[in-house]
């Protein structure tokens, strides 16, 4: 550390103690292990430069670091205003240690005092909105503490400082760039005396904290009115580009009237395969990055730009492209109208944009240790790793594994580390609950594992969670079991009530409707609503029975006039089997479903001058109906129960001439083996329709099953966020297969 009046010297000794330093801190060998008992404080800190954040546990009345974390901001982040970048890290910082603070609850304390009414300030932005309710799911306290006594993570968040030289030229290269706008800025000799004087030829360097406090002030002015103004859509714009080997920057400017003064400002750091492009084509990319960021500005006004790099001028007419410049031409000849004219560097506003100070910001985005724990067992433990060293797939980095050629770390096949990673990519509440490819995605972006999309299609078809609250896209669970077919008429009959029809003056306000299954033969009986269970038994057995004999088979829904003693004794004795149709599942007798329709379109037809009157069109209208052809069946109902057709005033006379009787039975007989084999194959066909929708799935005694909650009375919870299936339920019997 420096001693109170000792001159600043940054060399060779400095910078590896500084790295001695570093490697400690990673080792985590101080590093206390947390306890579940113990309340949890986090602290953050947040600068342009980097965040950081420090987890801490009070321990036998001395506060512990358990862990710590910190990582540098991108080029958006490093411009954000202190109450953004403070929310920034704190929202990261607790983000980052949720495996320990979830389900507790801890303290954050930040150095910025608005920060203390994030989670209660009406007037948020989307961007401090999002953050809090990403917040919501914690409970925890805000407390502000001075950034000075804020050391856990103040530390973490600022750069190291670079060696004499290096500062000297940021130094400098600042203050150029303040001086062009020195007009705008109140009081600008008196902020930027102390660099200035710094500055100075002949003069010891020696950076105090009275430079940097200059520094910041001139940064505030600069970023602020009057010195940054608000683009006029009406005037052209103004942009100067600069590149450097590492970075490039732009400046928006605009002249309304006061000179050319600045509307935005342009940082980015260059990456990968951009740090080799030739000086050409950094400066080019400078251009393209400050078109592309202020494109909603520029587009359908003329723009100037000026540039250091005097051949940017030609950049249109040069003779030779590559094909990354035919694609900027493109770009910028396609949306803008723009003219490049060279300026010097010296003169160049972004110059100083573009030139970072040389020492990067400490990047400790270290896992936490209970997450490097299990790697660390995981590897251990599992055999495939050495077999994958073998083969050339792994490159190790402070103890962790990363897929050969990538970034993304190799998870041993330790099943509680990979459990734990795939509940963090689905289950928690920023994860979503997604389905398999999501999930799959967001993990294969920093994690890596043999057969991992298996395993992710495994884990997130059976989540809890997803079985319950999502609706099912999947085809119906059962191929269709359709009912025997009859062989004979009036082996199997099946009936249902029309209701919800105007009362007549005989009382009838609906309709017992009687079909049978083989000859579709219809009998449709008036009767009331409010008739018992005896009165529609006498009516079945006047009706029916007196006409066609006992059926062997009755398909009925759940009425409670079916569904009563009464009625299940009575068909016990006449030695009638019932079958229901499952609850809210009209489709187990569809047959009679689709008769109701035909009746009630009948009855419409015949009662548009009076509906007084319905009951009366009754025995007309059921003549009708069995009088008519039967898509199914080929005939009509008449001739398949009777084997003749009825006269009707189209046919007033009977033929003279009469079948033998053995002959007629013979015929008959004939007839329902063709009806019956017809119905057989059309039944088929309408299996081999319905099938096509539905999963051959099978359930079995033992199994557990979801039950669906369309028809459950949960009116408690509103439709939009009721559960869409609630159990598991044990399968204790299986009346029939499914």
């Amino acid at each position: 550390m420096k001693e109170v009046g000792q001159a600043w010297k940054w060399g060779p000794d400095e910078e590896q103690a500084r790295r001695d330093l570093l490697e400690a801190i990673k080792a985590g060998t101080e590093l206390q292990l947390p306890t579940k008992d113990a309340p949890f404080t986090i602290y953050t800190d947040w600068s342009s430069m980097g965040m950081g954040a420090v987890l801490c546990q009070e321990l036998e009345g001395e506060e512990r670091v358990v862990a710590y974390a910190s990582r540098s901001c991108t080029a958006t982040e490093a411009n954000y205003s202190s109450y953004e970048g403070e929310g920034l890290a704190a929202v990261w910082g607790v983000t980052h240690f949720r495996a320990y603070l979830q389900g507790h609850k801890f303290t954050l304390v930040t150095d910025h005092q608005p920060l203390l009414w994030l989670m209660t300030n009406q007037m948020l932005t989307g961007r401090n909105a999002r953050w809090a309710m990403r917040l919501q799911e914690y409970d925890f306290v805000i407390k502000h503490r001075a950034g000075k006594t804020l050391q856990h993570a103040d530390g973490l968040s600022r750069n190291p400082p670079p060696e004499e030289e290096q500062q000297w030229a940021a130094a400098a290269q600042f203050l150029g760039f303040a001086n062009y706008y020195n007009r705008f800025v109140p009081q600008y000799a008196k902020i930027a005396a102390p660099l200035t004087n710094l500055l100075k030829k002949n003069t010891p360097y020696k950076w105090e904290p009275k430079h940097q406090e200059a520094v910041e002030q001139l940064k505030q002015a600069l970023t602020s009115a009057p010195v940054l103004i608000l683009p006029d859509p009406e005037r052209d714009y103004v942009i100067e580009a600069d590149a450097s080997d590492q970075a490039v920057g732009a400046v928006l400017i605009q002249d309304q009237g006061n000179g050319l003064q600045p509307i935005a400002y342009l940082s980015n750091k260059l990456h990968g395969a951009e740090l080799n492009y030739p000086i050409h084509d950094k400066e080019a990319l400078a251009i393209i990055i400050a078109f592309k960021a202020w494109r909603c500005y520029l587009e359908g006004r003329r723009t100037t730009v000026y540039t250091d790099h005097c051949s940017l001028k030609y950049l249109k007419t040069q003779p030779n492209l590559s094909r990354r410049q035919v694609r900027w031409i493109d770009f910028l000849e396609t949306h803008f109208h723009y003219d490049i004219v060279y300026k010097p560097g010296h003169k160049n506003k972004a110059d100083a944009l573009s030139r970072p100070a040389h020492v990067a910001a400490i990047q400790v985005e270290g896992m936490n240790p209970l997450l490097k724990g299990l790697f660390t067992h995981g590897y251990a433990i599992d055999p495939e790793i050495p077999l994958a060293e073998k083969r050339h797939l792994l490159q190790w980095d402070s103890d962790i594994a990363y897929r050969k050629g990538s970034t993304k770390i190799w998870v041993p096949n330790y099943p509680p580390l990979r459990q734990l990673l795939l509940e963090e990519y689905h289950d928690v509440l920023y994860a979503g609950h997604f389905g398999s490819n999501k999930t799959l995605t967001g993990i294969a972006k920093h994690y890596y594992w043999p057969h991992m999309a298996d395993d992710v299609q495994k884990f997130v078809t059976s989540c809890d969670t997803c079985q319950r609250m999502k609706s099912s896209k999947q085809k119906k669970a059962g191929l269709l079991q359709p009912l025997p077919v009859p062989e004979q008429p009036w082996q199997v009959v099946s009936l249902d009530f029309i209701t919800g029809l105007p009362p007549t003056s005989s009382g009838h306000d609906a309709i017992l409707v009687v079909i049978d299954k083989f000859s579709k033969m219809g009998h449709f009986i008036p009767t009331h609503t409010t008739a018992r269970t005896e009165e529609t038994a006498q009516l079945f057995v006047r009706h029916i029975i007196s006409r066609h004999g006992i059926p062997t088979t009755l398909i009925s829904d759940r009425d409670p006039k079916f569904t009563s003693r009464f009625w299940k004794e009575l068909m016990s004795l006449l030695g009638t089997k019932l079958a229901m149709s499952s609850a809210y599942h009209p489709q187990t007798d569809g047959q009679t479903e689709r008769l109701n329709q035909i009746v009630e379109q009948l009855l419409r037809a015949a009662c548009k001058d009076d509906i007084s009157k319905w009951d009366l069109h009754l025995p007309v209208l059921e003549f009708a109906y069995n009088n008519a052809t039967h898509a199914a069946t080929g005939q009509t109902p008449f001739f398949l129960c009777y084997g003749r057709h009825p006269l009707t005033p189209q046919k007033p006379t009977a033929s003279a001439t009469v079948q033998p009787a053995h002959d007629f039975i013979t015929t008959m007989h004939q007839l329902w083996d063709r009806t019956h084999k017809r119905l057989l194959d059309i039944q088929q066909q309408q299996k081999r329709q319905a099938d096509r929708h539905r999963n051959d799935h099978t359930i079995t005694v033992g199994d557990q099953v979801l039950l669906d909650t369309r028809n459950l009375d949960i009116s408690h919870l509103p439709s939009k966020l009721r559960p869409r299936f609630c159990g598991p339920f044990l399968v204790e019997a299986q009346a029939w297969d499914v």
